[in-house]
């Protein structure tokens, strides 16, 4: 029987597979991307950046146009009431004006010579306060390590430097006082030249808003109104309190303490702080007792102050509910320090009005038949100004704009007295 040999298999003699063609893989196509800015985007970017650049740069200025604004915006109202009394513009300002020179010139008599003749008279007696300190501390178990470290306490180190630490705060302090004048001459300037800058303005802005724009002034002017007559309120009550507190105690100098605690008071949580410090020291030359019964007085009342007192004055001054003021005042504490806490509330004020006088439609809102009637009121007002402005320049047509909106407020506030809504349809 025959056998039949097979030829060995050889995978080399066979032909190599096709390959499949690959595909481009999610990597390789993502480093194929190309981005590229157009001539606009880049000098877009570069516009911004040297805006931020800029703002940063100019801070203390931007600082000096916004005191300058609070201060026009708080003698505003009674240069119009001077006006209403025919009184001229220019002799108005100059009352008002004077007037508020002559209370701070009085505030600055009253307060910093007897405060530093108080310090200067605490420091050198400051030895014989604190050993008799030490001495009452000393018969209590407790205090007596208290009482050891005020009798071996000694000034080293720290007094040599004493001299340039009061030079540069004397240096700060002349800062600030320069770029207080230069805002209340820059309100003076901006208060001559009202109809002017307001004109400027409404010159750059499209006609269709003047309307708007105009509302939005007023009510800028409320804002910093009330946010005045807010602190006002709280600081009187604060100097009230302080006179009250050290004449009881039977502490000298309690009315210039009373008006250095209320000039502090401006200066939100650390103001109350700075009003502490110099009356207890006072109290502490009367005796420790006084002291210690001012300091906890004291600090009671700059709790009861942060928690009731300044969210109800300022929440229906600004018509802000307390919660927000409250909260306005710590965010704006810890973003942006002093200024932030000092501008938070009239911020705050102004985004809530901005809602509402720009007819902002939040998500979770309907419309009522109150926004009706507003947005009808707004496109009334529209026509009579497009009629009363045609033909009219622009330093013109803001104070006629002023004028409507300033009526058509009276006339939200005062709905009863007018009838209807319709008076103002009646001019079209």
């Amino acid at each position: 029987m025959a056998l039949e040999l097979k030829p060995e298999w050889n995978p080399e003699s066979l032909p190599p597979p096709p390959v499949p063609e690959r595909l481009p893989s999610a990597d390789h196509v993502a480093q194929t991307l190309r981005f590229e800015l157009s001539l606009t985007t880049i000098l877009t970017l570069v516009l911004v950046a040297a805006s931020v650049w800029l703002l940063i740069r100019l801070a203390p200025i931007l600082l000096v146009l916004i005191v300058a604004l609070l201060v026009v915006g708080t003698m505003s109202p009674a240069v119009t009431w001077l006006e209403a009394h025919r009184i001229r513009r220019g002799l108005g300002i100059t009352l008002v004006f004077s007037a508020l020179f002559v209370s701070l010139v009085l505030i600055v008599t009253l307060t910093i010579p007897s405060l530093v003749s108080q310090a200067a008279a605490l420091f050198e007696r400051e030895p014989v306060f604190r050993k008799g300190l030490a001495n009452y501390l000393g018969h209590y178990h407790l205090s007596a390590p208290l009482a050891e470290w005020l009798r071996n306490l000694k000034y080293g180190g720290p007094g040599n430097t004493l001299g340039a630490t009061a030079f540069a705060y004397s240096l700060r302090i002349f800062e600030i006082m320069a770029y207080g004048l230069s805002s209340i001459f820059l309100a003076v300037y901006m208060m001559i030249d009202r109809d002017r800058l307001r004109g400027g303005l409404f010159a750059i802005v499209p006609r269709a808003i003047h309307i708007r724009l105009s509302r939005v002034m007023l009510n800028l002017e409320t804002i910093v109104g009330a946010y005045i007559r807010g602190q006002l309120l709280t600081c009187m009550l604060i100097g009230i309190f302080t006179f009250v507190l050290l004449t009881t105690c039977g502490v000298e100098n309690a009315m210039a303490l009373a008006v250095f605690a209320a000039v502090a008071d401006i200066l939100p949580y650390i103001g109350g702080l700075l009003s502490v410090g110099p009356a207890v020291l006072a109290a502490l030359g009367h005796s420790p007792t006084a002291a210690v019964i001012v300091l906890v007085m004291m600090l009671a009342y700059e709790e009861f102050e942060s928690r009731v007192l300044v969210p109800r004055i300022y929440g229906r001054a600004l018509r802000l509910p307390s919660s927000v003021v409250l909260f306005a005042l710590m965010a704006g504490g810890v973003l942006m320090g002093l200024l932030g806490a000092l501008l938070a509330l009239p911020l705050a004020a102004t985004i809530m009005m901005l809602i509402e006088e720009l007819r902002v439609e939040l998500p979770g809102e309907q419309e009522q038949t109150t926004d009706t009637a507003l947005r009808a009121g707004d496109d009334l007002a529209e026509q009579e100004y497009e009629r009363r402005t045609e033909g009219v320049g622009a330093l013109e047509a803001s104070a006629i704009a002023v004028e409507i909106s300033a009526d058509r407020r009276f006339e939200e506030s005062h709905p009863h007295e007018d009838g209807n809504s319709e008076t103002l349809g009646s001019n079209v």
